[in-house]
């Protein structure tokens, strides 16, 4: 069995790859991107720079070929030119050339001197047509390791005491080949050079660039739970951090506040718990005190199991709120009429309301989809939240209409004292309680309207309210329709 789980257990512990910093991965890309310009920078100089050359010393062949038989169609038995450009001029020219003539047979019938040696006729492309003018001359290296550019054509006219001929024409290009070498060699020591350079100022711009990051962290980090109160403030900062510094500072005021409700709702509910069990406490003191009679001590357990009553009813409360946080909460929805059960529940009230004085009606109809226990229980919530803060002779009204996104609404309004505006917003916290004194029953651990608001999470809905001092409230639950979830 260890042997089959082994490959997991490897898997499983093998370190994950090491993810690179920001800093590494901008020093990358901007070396990257400089390298990638350098190249192609260069790549174009390089080129365009044998292109000119190439251009230049085409040129310079094909203005040889053509002066060569320029002078030849217009003094076809004057030689003496012809002697002088090939033997004197080629020489002599601070530009190294070689210019040769043969006949039809092949033979050599004038050439530069030294030319057989170094450029046999051979080695030359075949001549162009005399209608035509060589385009592009042919690169060949001699024995001596010299570089020629080669180029020949017809002469379309006769030479003096001879048949047609034609012309090989040769440029001596070993310095430009040195140049371009040299130019290629400084290119690349430009391209590295300037790739360690981008490197090395590439990785100091991104770490001066990220110091607001660094900073940033280094104030996160000295944030605890018990100094909540401190802020980055977002002013200082790049535009860029400045966003993140107020979207921080945001969360710290609803963790804050989280915590506060937190403190609030432990305090609340040490209040709670400790109420009941103290009064246990002091009546089976009492009770152990001296003998008492057994119906002294049956008064004394029926006011225990009120108490216990109590207990459980705030037990179960917060069970409820428990399970209705958790993610795989979901409610057993089903389509129903509202009104029967708003009905069901105001007749469940109208002993309670008819003892307090209070009128409890229904109005208006519809259809809902919701859990049927669910549904019922925010009712009855908000109903009883209402009788007990509506004073003798007052009335609570509850009405079903059509939502407007074809769900429905369920409507809870009293003429009641109201409600205060500065504690609308923690109305729906837990065991959070409006001035105990204003209510009927002073008892309430503060539960109703926080499962109120639970169930309306759970169905995908809404609970708001409306409420005016001395004036009452009205609660609204709001459930979507079934296809809109």
């Amino acid at each position: 069995m260890s042997s089959r789980n082994a490959p997991a257990e490897a898997v499983a512990a093998s370190p994950r790859p090491a993810q690179w910093s920001i800093v590494r991965r901008l020093t990358v890309l901007y070396t990257a991107t400089t390298a990638a310009l350098l190249v192609g920078a260069a790549a174009y100089l390089y080129w365009t720079q044998v292109q000119n050359l190439e251009r230049e010393d085409n040129d310079f062949l094909v203005n040889k070929i053509q002066d060569c038989r320029r002078l030849l169609r217009e003094h076809p038995d004057q030689v003496r030119q012809l002697v002088n450009e090939v033997q004197i001029e080629s020489v002599t020219s601070p530009i190294k050339y070689y210019i040769r003539i043969l006949d039809l047979k092949g033979r050599t019938v004038l050439e530069t001197p030294g030319m057989a040696a170094r450029l046999p006729a051979k080695v030359f492309p075949p001549a162009a047509p005399a209608t035509k003018v060589p385009s592009r001359g042919t690169l060949h290296r001699t024995q001596s390791g010299r570089f020629c550019l080669m180029m020949a054509g017809d002469a379309g006219a006769r030479l003096a005491g001879a048949d047609e001929v034609s012309f090989q024409v040769a440029l001596d290009v070993s310095e430009e080949e040195e140049l371009i070498e040299g130019y290629r060699w400084k290119l690349l020591a430009v391209i590295l050079s300037g790739t360690v350079f981008s490197c090395v100022a590439g990785y100091f711009v991104a770490r001066r660039g990220l110091a607001p990051l660094q900073e940033i962290t280094q104030l996160t980090e000295r944030i605890t739970a018990s100094q909540l109160h401190e802020r980055i403030e977002s002013t200082g900062w790049p535009v860029e951090l400045a966003s993140l510094a107020r979207s921080f500072d945001r969360m710290l005021d609803r963790l804050g506040d989280s915590f506060n409700r937190l403190s609030q709702f432990s305090a609340d509910l040490a209040h709670e718990l400790r109420t009941p069990i103290n009064n246990l406490c002091g009546e089976a003191g009492v009770a152990l005190s001296q003998s008492r009679t057994p119906d002294e001590y049956r008064s004394t357990l029926e006011s225990s199991l009120e108490e216990f009553a109590r207990l459980t009813r705030l037990i179960d409360n917060l069970l409820f709120l428990a399970r209705a946080d958790s993610p795989t909460a979901t409610a057993a929805c089903e389509r129903f009429k509202a009104r029967e059960a708003v009905d069901n529940v105001c007749e469940f009230y109208e002993a309670l309301a008819d003892d307090r004085g209070v009128a409890v009606r229904s109005a208006g109809d519809g259809f809902v989809s919701a859990d049927p226990v669910l549904f019922r229980q925010a009712a009855s919530n908000l109903i009883s939240n209402a009788l007990n803060h509506t004073p003798r002779g007052g009335q609570v009204v509850v009405t079903v209409r059509p939502g407007a996104d074809g769900g429905c609404e369920v409507e809870v309004a009293d003429t009641g004292c109201g409600i205060e505006g500065r504690h609308l917003p923690y109305l729906f916290d837990r065991l959070y309680r409006v001035e105990p004194a204003r209510s009927q029953n002073p008892d309430g651990a503060g539960l109703g309207l926080a499962i109120v608001k639970s169930i309306m999470t759970l169905h995908g809905g809404t609970v708001r309210v409306v409420s005016e001092p001395g004036r009452g409230s009205k609660f609204t639950l709001q459930f979507p329709n079934a296809a809109a979830r």
